[in-house]
């Protein structure tokens, strides 16, 4: 079986992302039952891209040959694709792209049923810049209340 991990760098022992339209990394990791037998670091073109990030990504790791996706949370639009092609995904946890695989092996790791779903210990929030002025009475530059753009590592 191959899944797809969002990560944010190479490798199995790099920090699961916690978006997956606009994370850097995916690391595809192939496995047999339990075991990791393998993996293939692929670079998320789509990172940067202005619009439509999230469906470039979703083909990324479709033509790879993924048929289970493991991230932080997994916007509309990629979610769409997955449905379309049969990929299932499934709520990371903070940790390894590794610790990640072994919890999916070990049937731990909630299906992802709905577009933006977090998973349980990523915040459930989500990710976003405050509005607080903090200690400096509001005389900074400004607020950091975002422009509709997702937070990324």
């Amino acid at each position: 079986m191959k899944i797809a991990v969002s990560s944010t760098g190479q490798g199995l022992k790099k920090q699961l992302s916690p978006v997956f339209g606009r994370c850097p990394w995916f690391v595809i990791v192939e496995t047999d039952g339990k075991k990791i037998t393998g993996h293939k670091d692929v670079q998320n073109s789509a990172a940067m891209q202005a619009g439509g990030a999230g469906i470039a990504a979703a083909q990324i790791v479709g033509n790879e040959g993924a048929t289970a996706v493991i991230s932080g949370a997994v916007g509309p639009r990629a979610f769409a694709v997955f449905q379309q092609v049969g990929i299932e995904a499934y709520a990371g946890t903070p940790g390894t792209v590794e610790d990640n695989v072994i919890q999916f092996s070990e049937g731990k790791l909630a299906k992802i049923n709905a577009p933006g779903m977090m998973g349980a210990g990523m915040g459930g929030g989500g990710f976003g810049a405050g509005m607080g002025r903090g200690m400096g009475g509001g005389r900074g530059g400004g607020f950091g209340a975002g422009r509709g753009r997702r937070w990324q590592q």
